[in-house]
């Protein structure tokens, strides 16, 4: 875990309490350098601490450590070859989750996979294809809008959204998005001002599907009219697929409005760290 021995680790986390803000920031600045390798010891010694003040400190060294770890995960997925959206939304979810494990939510992504293409069909039309997998996650699995908490955190962590069956519109476009590329289908997120939808896209045929609306199908003249109605000019970005960094960092900045609303400000600030990562 580290050049430390047990006692010398023990003696590092007594100071924790100590008057002296000098003394205390050396030893934080040590226990951060060790890394997120003696997070379980940090998390025993507060269970078996009766000292608030240092159950406090320990929280907060747990804290930045996991955080540090996000962000250079975060880094990774930046700089990876294919930046994969089932990994980018994994460690969105273990800012608020660190101990969930990416095998478990891809197990469970699997499994909704699978529940499509048993109802699924390579030979049929591409609308009718869309019918069978809106049956199977709006009617079947019973995944829906997150209308009553539109603006809870727990909307852009796919855990949750798996859990309870309720997300936002883009952690419903995620889950589809994951499912049809599995399926080998032309599916891909649209950034709409206000709304994030899906785009079924070919040389030869191009419609749209709002997840958020239990897979809504409509066309480009739609969109015109949704932008008229907001009296925003219509752009070209907003008829095209987008990537997946732009997804991700879309989550993001769904989680810090969710943040800002709540009146967590260290969070929101956390957020901004996050997306910063993520700037191209």
């Amino acid at each position: 875990m580290s050049e430390l021995s047990d006692s010398e680790l023990n003696a590092l986390v007594s100071l924790l309490d100590d008057t002296d803000l000098e003394v205390k920031n050396h030893v934080r600045e040590r226990i951060i350098s060790l890394g997120t390798e003696i997070i379980p010891y940090l998390e025993k010694k507060w269970e078996n601490s009766f000292n608030p003040e240092i159950q406090k400190e320990i929280e907060i060294l747990v804290h930045d450590l996991q955080f540090s770890l996000v962000k250079r995960r975060l880094e990774e997925w930046k700089n990876s070859e294919d930046q994969d959206l089932l990994t980018g939304l994994w460690i969105i979810n273990t800012y608020q989750y660190p101990d969930l494990e990416f095998e478990k939510l891809n197990a469970e992504m699997h499994q909704i996979y699978f529940d499509v293409w048993t109802a699924f069909r390579n030979d049929l039309e591409p609308y009718d294809q869309i019918r069978i997998i809106n049956n199977v996650l709006f009617n079947t699995l019973r995944f829906g809008a997150n209308t009553k908490n539109f603006h809870s955190p727990g909307n852009s962590m796919l855990s949750t959204v798996l859990d309870t069956k309720k997300g936002n519109p883009i952690s419903l476009c995620a889950i589809y998005m994951l499912v049809a590329k599995k399926l080998g289908l032309p599916i891909y997120g649209v950034n709409l001002p206000n709304l994030f939808v899906l785009t079924y896209k070919t040389d030869e045929l191009t419609f749209y599907v709002n997840a958020f609306n239990k897979g809504l199908v409509f066309s480009r003249k739609d969109i015109h009219n949704y932008l008229n109605h907001l009296k925003i000019e219509p752009k070209e970005e907003y008829f095209e697929p987008t990537d997946n960094l732009q997804i991700i960092m879309r989550s993001l900045r769904n989680l810090g409005n969710s943040f800002d609303k709540l009146g967590e400000a260290e969070k929101v600030d956390e957020i901004k760290e996050m997306l910063a990562i993520l700037e191209p």
